[in-house]
């Protein structure tokens, strides 16, 4: 007894407008402060240059776009990096297996 039936959607009451988290507002912010920085003191009238002005805002709007399955291609990207970059333990256990890691903790 005791268990407790969790909705699909509820960690999406934690995110503002049910999409970001406060670290992707500040960093897409981040980006469109800079954009806007450059726009005012690089001469825009160029196309290089304008392209140049708001790369930063293009670059993080990229990163806080939401994807399905994942949060967003930021999540995507530190996942994989955490995927290829530490050591993986997986525990299988399964019907045919004897239960020898039931105290440990394992890390999530």
């Amino acid at each position: 007894m005791g268990r407790f039936l969790i909705p699909a959607n509820s960690k999406k009451s934690l995110l503002l407008f049910g999409l970001f988290n406060s670290f992707d507002m500040i960093l897409f912010g981040s980006g469109i402060g800079v954009s806007m920085i450059l726009i005012a003191i690089l001469p825009v009238e160029q196309m290089t240059m304008s392209f140049l002005a708001i790369t930063p805002a293009l670059i993080t709007g990229f990163l806080v776009f939401p994807v399905p399955n994942y949060h967003n291609v930021l999540t995507i990207i530190l996942s994989a990096l955490a995927f290829f970059t530490q050591n993986q333990k997986f525990i299988w256990k399964g019907w045919c297996v004897l239960d020898e890691y039931k105290d440990q903790k394992i890390k999530e």
